[in-house]
């Protein structure tokens, strides 16, 4: 028996404690400092998970053995935001056209937008792949990543760091701006912020959560269509 497997390193608790630890100690730091967007729990969680196996020397794939498990339920996860959609499917119904028709729009702008920043800073193909998909959520943009040649690992990271800045600063945003229509906040959020967008929605509304739901699913379908389009057009 080795040392790790001694310490339990080797288990997969290990891979679900380092996980779930910081992420805790991330929402304490979070709630503690008001809302301090360097504190945003995912955030925390994804640096201190790099940083410490970077400094220990462990495995990815020891941390997997853990961490896939978590993973898993990634997709379930995302198919519950269904429920606060079927509860405000009457505001779907009476402004579907609005709203398919602005996130069609506006997700293929942010696209475009990206094709255009990574061009001009002379990024390669494979990276531009990589970023096209990061308006869905983790669960739809690593297989459509994968998919048009892009790298799935480098997507995930501009997911998660999208999705934490929308956390931490999108509220403070649509105040700033001074935003005050529940369907376009809710929309806002979770087309920009994802899983963490609706997470911020709920602060709002129960209106704001139900739209940020159905931004959510709604922009996923989008990329998953719109992006090999693209793709096939820009790369």
């Amino acid at each position: 028996m080795t040392l790790l497997d001694h310490l339990g390193i080797n288990s997969v608790y290990f891979g679900i404690l380092l996980t779930i630890l910081p992420f805790m100690l991330g929402q304490y730091l979070f709630k503690k400092t008001n809302g301090f967007f360097l504190f945003a729990p995912l955030f925390v969680g994804m640096v201190f998970g790099i940083a410490f196996l970077s400094l220990t020397g462990i495995s990815y794939d020891t941390y997997s053995k853990g961490g896939s498990i978590i993973s898993f339920f990634l997709e379930p996860a995302t198919i519950c935001f269904a429920i606060p959609l079927y509860k405000k499917r009457d505001v779907l119904q009476k402004y579907w056209l609005h709203i398919i028709g602005g996130l069609s729009l506006g997700t293929a702008a942010a696209m475009l937008g990206i094709y255009g920043v990574a061009k001009l800073f002379g990024f390669g193909t494979q990276i531009i792949a990589s970023m096209l998909p990061q308006a869905a959520t983790t669960a739809i943009a690593l297989p459509v990543s994968a998919g048009i040649g892009g790298v799935p690992e480098l997507t995930s990271l501009a997911v998660i760091l999208n999705a934490v800045i929308i956390y931490a600063l999108g509220n403070k945003m649509l105040r700033f701006f001074k935003i005050s229509n529940p369907i376009a906040r809710g929309l806002a959020l979770g087309t920009s912020g994802h899983a963490l967008g609706v997470s911020a929605a709920t602060e709002l509304g129960e209106t704001e959560t139900s739209m940020a739901s159905i931004a959510l699913v709604l922009v996923g379908v989008v990329v998953v269509v719109i992006v090999p389009i693209l793709t096939g057009i820009l790369l």
